[in-house]
C-alpha cells in the first residue's frame, strides 16, 4: 500500500505524522473508545447508586451532592492543564498515566469506609480524567487523518461522550442490584486494564509541543476560574441565588477568565492559545457542546427520578429505559459525521439537530402522573437522541479539526471543559427551577395529599423539560448564526495530512 504525505514540511515545533495502518488506527479508536466511556459514565453511574452508598456511610442529604461535585470540580478545573501536559509530555504518557491515576482513585473509593475518604476518591478520579481525556480525544485527532475515517471515527467517540451519562445509568443500576454500590467504583478497575493494555502495545508517545513551556500563571488563573465557576453553580443547589457562596464564586470566576483570556494574549508560551478559539466553526462547536452539557442534565436527572419515583421503574430497569435514546443516538451520530456534514455542512446540520432535540424535549413535558414509558416516554427519548446525535459528534470534530499537531491536546481539553461546565451550569439551574416550581405548585394545597405531591414533582419534571428546550433552542439559532456556510475544508495550518 502506497504512503503518500500530502502537506510538506511541517510547522515549527510540530512533529510529522507517522503513518499508522489501517488496523493499528481502529483498534486505536477502540482503546481511546474504552478510556473515554470510563471518564463519561462515572459522572453518572454513581448517582444511582448513592442512596445505597449514603445509607452505608451515614453521610447527610446535604452532603450528598459533594460525591458528584468533586469529580466535576477537579475534572473541570485542571482540563487545560491535562490537555498541556499532553502536549508538552507526549500523549502516550498522559493517557497511560490518566489510566492508570483513574483505576487508583477508583479502587479508593470502592474501598471507602467514610465520607470524606469517598469524596476524596472522586476527586482524584477527577485529576486523573482530567490528563486522560484530552490526550484521549488529541490521539484520535491525530491518528485519524483522512478526512472520511477521521469523521467516521470521531462519530463513535461523539456517540460515546453523548451516551456515556446513559450507560453510566444503565451500568450503576444493574451493578447496585447485582452487587453492592461499591462496584459501581471497582468496575473501573478492570475497564481501566483493558484500555491501558491497548495503549501500551498500540500508541506512539509524540511530543508535538516539547519546544513549549507550561504557562503557570494561566494555568493557575483557568483552574481557579473554572473551579469557582463550576463551585458557584454547584452551591446554587443547597444555598439561594443570593447566597454570597453562590455569586461571590460566581462572579471570581468570571474575573479569572477574563484575567486568564487578558494574560493569554501576552503570554510567551500561552495555555490556550487564542487562535484556538477564534475559528469561527471551532468558537461554534465549544458553545454546542456547552450548550448540549446543559440541556442533555434535564433528560438524565429528572427522567430518571420520574422512571424510579412516579413509574416504579427498579434501577436496572431505568438504566434500560434510556437505551432507545443511546440507538437513536449513535445512529445519528455515524448518519450526522460521515454523511450530512460533508454534503451539508454544519451551518445546516447542527442547527437542525439541536431543533429536533428541542422538539422532543417540548413533547417530553407532556408527562403525567398516569403516564406510559411507551407512548409518553419512547417516543420522546427516540427524538431527543437522534438530535444530540446531529449535534455532539460533528462539533467534538469540528472542534479539534484544523488544529495545529501542538495544540491538539489543549483543543480537545477544552471540548471536554465546555462539556463539563455546561453539565454543571445545567446541574444548579435546572435543579434550582425545579425545585421552585414544586413549592410553587403546592402554594394553597394539601401538601399531605400523596396526589397533590405527585403533580407537584410532575411540575418540578415538567419545568426543567421547558428549560432544556430552551437551552437547545439557544443552541439552534446561535448555531445557525456563527457557523460557516459550505462544507469544512482542510485547515492549511493543520497538522500534516496522510493517505494511506
Amino acid at each position: 500500500m502506497s504512503q503518500k504525505t500530502l502537506t510538506e514540511g511541517t510547522q515549527p515545533g510540530v512533529t510529522e505524522a507517522q503513518p499508522t495502518s489501517s488496523s493499528k488506527r481502529w483498534w486505536i479508536l477502540a482503546t481511546v473508545a474504552v478510556a473515554q466511556l470510563m471518564v463519561v459514565l462515572d459522572a453518572t453511574i454513581v448517582n444511582i447508586a448513592l442512596p445505597s452508598a449514603q445509607k452505608d456511610l451515614g453521610f447527610s442529604d446535604g452532603n450528598r451532592q459533594w460525591i458528584v461535585t468533586a469529580y466535576a470540580l477537579a475534572f473541570a478545573s485542571l482540563l487545560l492543564l491535562g490537555g498541556r501536559i499532553a502536549d508538552l509530555f507526549g500523549r502516550k504518557t498522559a493517557f497511560l498515566v490518566g489510566v492508570v491515576g483513574f483505576a487508583g482513585a477508583s479502587a479508593l473509593g470502592g474501598a471507602a469506609n467514610s465520607f470524606g475518604m469517598l469524596v476524596t476518591a472522586r476527586a482524584l478520579q477527577g485529576v486523573a480524567g482530567a490528563l486522560l481525556a484530552p490526550a484521549a480525544l488529541s490521539l484520535l485527532n491525530t491518528t485519524f487523518t483522512d478526512a472520511r475515517e477521521r469523521a467516521r471515527a470521531f462519530s463513535v467517540y461523539g456517540a460515546i461522550a453523548g451516551a456515556g451519562g446513559a450507560v453510566g445509568l444503565l451500568l450503576g443500576g444493574v451493578l447496585t442490584d447485582a452487587f453492592d454500590w461499591r462496584w459501581t467504583l471497582y468496575v473501573n478497575v478492570a475497564i481501566a486494564f483493558v484500555a491501558f493494555a491497548g495503549g501500551w502495545i498500540l500508541l506512539s508517545n509524540h511530543r508535538d509541543a516539547a519546544g513549549s513551556k507550561l504557562d503557570v500563571p494561566g494555568t493557575v488563573l483557568v483552574a481557579g476560574g473554572l473551579f469557582s465557576l463550576v463551585y458557584g453553580f454547584s452551591n446554587a443547589e443547597t444555598h439561594d441565588w443570593s447566597s454570597p457562596q453562590t455569586w461571590g464564586f460566581l462572579i471570581a470566576g468570571a474575573l479569572l477568565l477574563t484575567a486568564f483570556v487578558w494574560w493569554q494574549n501576552r503570554a510567551e508560551h500561552p495555555l490556550l492559545p487564542l487562535r484556538i478559539l477564534l475559528d469561527r466553526n471551532r468558537g461554534a462547536s465549544f458553545l454546542a457542546v456547552l450548550i448540549t452539557g446543559a440541556g442533555m442534565f434535564g433528560v438524565f436527572l429528572f427522567l430518571t427520578y420520574y422512571l424510579q419515583l412516579n413509574l416504579g421503574f427498579s434501577p436496572t430497569k431505568t438504566g434500560v429505559a434510556f437505551l432507545p435514546m443511546i440507538g437513536a443516538l449513535m445512529v445519528m451520530a455515524q448518519v450526522g459525521t460521515t454523511m450530512l456534514v460533508p454534503r451539508l455542512g454544519p451551518k445546516v446540520v447542527i442547527p437542525l439537530g439541536f431543533a429536533i432535540a428541542m422538539v422532543g424535549m417540548a413533547w417530553l413535558t407532556g408527562i403525567g402522573v398516569g403516564s406510559s414509558y411507551a407512548t409518553h416516554v419512547l417516543p420522546q427519548l427516540i427524538v431527543i437522541g437522534a438530535g444530540l446525535g446531529m449535534v455532539m459528534p460533528p462539533a467534538m470534530q469540528l472542534a479539534t479539526s484544523g488544529v495545529a499537531a501542538e495544540d491538539a491536546g489543549v483543543a480537545s481539553a477544552t471540548v471536554n471543559a465546555m462539556q463539563q461546565v455546561g453539565g454543571s451550569i445545567g446541574t444548579a439551574l435546572l435543579n434550582t427551577l425545579a425545585a421552585s416550581a414544586a413549592t410553587d405548585y403546592l402554594a394553597g394545597k394539601d401538601a399531605r395529599s400523596k396526589l397533590v405531591q405527585a403533580q407537584a414533582t410532575i411540575e418540578s419534571y415538567t419545568t426543567a423539560f421547558w428549560w432544556s428546550a430552551g437551552f437547545f433552542a439557544a443552541g439552534t439559532l446561535i448555531a445557525l448564526v456563527l457557523y460557516r456556510r459550505g462544507v469544512p475544508q482542510q485547515d492549511a495550518d493543520a497538522a500534516p495530512v496522510v493517505h494511506m
